[in-house]
Parts: C-alpha cells; structure tokens; sequence
C-alpha cells in the first residue's frame, strides 16, 4: 500500500507544494510546529532516510537547501533548521522548520491552528521568493 506521500506525489491527495523536481517534491506540513513548516520527500517510497542510495541523499539535501533559502526569504525567522524524524510516515522525509529559538523545534508542544487561506498565502509567499532568487521559473 503506497504511503500518504506517494499518494500525494501521484497527486491523489493534495498538498500546499512549494517545489517540485524528477526526484522530489517540497510541500507544507498539514500538522505545521512552526509557520512555513516544511516537508522534502524523494519520489522513491523508501522507508528509512538512511537507506537512500548516497547520490539520492546528496541530491535531497541539496534540494532541501534550496527550498530552505526560499523559506528563509519569506518567512522571518533566524535559520531553517531540519529535523529527520520518520516515525509518523513510512517514508522518508526531512521537515525544513522556520527557527527563532530552540524549542521552535519541537514536536511535542501544542500546534499553531492554520486555516486554508494561512496555507494558500505562506506557500504562495515561499514560491515568490524562491521565483524571485532564480530558483524556479515564473
């Protein structure tokens, strides 16, 4: 059975995407810690981030930072950092989360409710930027 990820990359299910390439999608958290909270997955359904193939771990953390630099743009926070959880989706994944402090991080504090609208302009807000700094094409 594909996981919700697959589903979303097949385009079963939708999703606030943000970037897109042959490899992998960028789209927002449904469950965000943090506003612009932000999920890189690969195409390939592999369960554990550790057993990508090293030229698919390169390539995602190197996609992974260019939607960081859109993210850092569009939303005010003192860095992007990443977190590579993978409990709750047998897929591997890394969450790109806007940082002001430590505990911005975390996963087990109550989260913000967001509405439609909030996810429609943040992710409009993140691809704008990265349009603006060349990343991806108008």
């Amino acid at each position: 059975m594909d996981s919700i990820f697959t589903r979303i990359i097949k385009g079963e299910i939708p999703c606030y995407k943000i970037l897109e390439d042959d490899q992998f999608i960028a789209f927002l958290d449904v469950r965000p810690v943090a506003k612009g909270h932000t999920l890189v997955v690969p195409k390939v359904e592999i369960d554990d981030f550790f057993e990508l193939d090293d030229d698919l771990l390169r390539d995602m953390v190197v996609f992974a930072k260019r939607v960081a630099k859109g993210l850092s743009a569009a939303i005010p926070c003192r860095k992007v950092g990443i977190s590579v959880i993978g409990l709750e989706v047998p897929h591997a994944h890394v969450h790109l989360i806007p940082l002001n402090e430590e505990t911005d991080m975390s996963f087990s504090k109550q989260r913000p409710k967001v509405n439609e609208n909030d996810f429609l302009i943040v992710a409009d807000k993140i691809r704008q930027a990265l349009v603006e700094q060349g990343i991806i094409l108008d």
